[in-house]
């Protein structure tokens, strides 16, 4: 494996009022390097003090790339790498701006909307000699290794039953975000469901057939079957969807991964993945775009796919 430099390296980050925005400066930090510059649109990045208070901070993306044109031709203050937590329909541009400043991309899932973007970015990966690298922190998950491990080691042919659940409740502000706009975050699938289809190809191997029951605005179901698993898939943003037992709870959130009915335990071990991806990247290791080719593919499928209703093995949720 190999070492990262001792001289700390120089970050620039995009999307810095954002929900995941802090996880990448607090990565930033505890690797021993420096957040040299942010952009964002909106000026509400108080967040940055606790972690960079000196960082030079821009709302518009002309003034930040010229920033990044300077410290790259100054030399020694080049920004050595570019954070990217955008909004997803804009991560495909962001990279771009990175390496035309000679820095590499770290990127935020989905890394881009459609596959055939990930085909012209590792052109231009190679023409600029620089890295683009997704962030697919559950799999640093003790969790998925774990289950990683079982089926690696498990008979060859043996196909398992898996049954993926997520809930994640959300407003009406939703809806009026850029999330809730398919054309720029993808729709529900994209948006809260791309890291758990990576864990399963990454587990269960490539996509061999896939069916979508349901599609809306705010819920996506479906069936698909993978090369070690056949998998029935429930996402959605709707709280009338919350089972019974996160409802007396009072959570909003539901996650549930169940294999040949055992369930995965999955409701903790999400604190400092971030920064285990930061530093396999620094060890210039990290996941390429290659990586994340599958998890795009099977997201793009599904917000185009016609939903067929409830027939064949579809999602208990569905019943609702």
């Amino acid at each position: 494996m190999k070492k990262s430099s001792l001289k700390p390296k120089n970050f620039a980050l995009i999307g810095a009022s954002g929900y995941i925005a802090p996880r990448h400066m607090h990565s930033i930090k505890e690797t021993g390097n420096n957040l040299v510059a942010a952009l964002d649109p909106f000026d509400s990045v108080g967040i940055i003090d606790s972690y960079f208070p000196n960082t030079e901070f821009f709302t518009e993306p002309e003034r930040f790339d010229r920033y990044l044109d300077k410290k790259r031709r100054n030399g020694d203050g080049k920004i050595d790498y570019v954070s990217i937590c955008s909004p997803n329909y804009l991560h495909d541009a962001h990279i771009r701006m990175a390496l035309r400043n000679d820095a590499n991309a770290i990127c935020e899932k989905p890394i881009v909307l459609n596959p055939w973007n990930i085909d012209a970015l590792q052109k231009i990966e190679k023409e600029s000699d620089k890295k683009i690298y997704n962030i697919l922190q559950l799999r640093f998950h003790q969790s998925i290794i774990d289950l990683k491990r079982e089926v690696d080691n498990g008979p060859n042919d043996k196909i398992y039953d898996v049954d993926l659940t997520y809930i994640t409740a959300r407003g009406p502000w939703y809806f009026i975000s850029w999330k809730g706009n398919p054309a720029k975050s993808g729709g529900v699938a994209t948006n809260i469901g791309v890291h758990f289809f990576d864990i399963l190809t990454y587990i269960f191997g490539k996509c061999k057939k896939s069916d979508v029951h349901f599609l809306d605005q705010q819920t996506n179901a479906g069936f698909m079957i993978l090369e070690k698993a056949r998998v029935r898939w429930f996402l959605s943003v709707d709280d009338k969807c919350l089972p019974k037992e996160a409802i007396e709870k009072n959570q909003r959130t539901y996650r549930s991964i169940t294999i040949e009915n055992r369930e995965i335990e999955f409701s903790g071990g999400f604190n400092d993945l971030h920064t285990l991806v930061y530093k396999d990247i620094l060890n210039e290791i990290g996941f390429s775009l290659e990586d994340a080719r599958a998890g795009i593919e099977m997201v793009f499928h599904i917000r185009n796919a016609n939903s067929i209703g409830s027939k064949g093995d579809y999602h208990p949720f569905l019943k609702k």
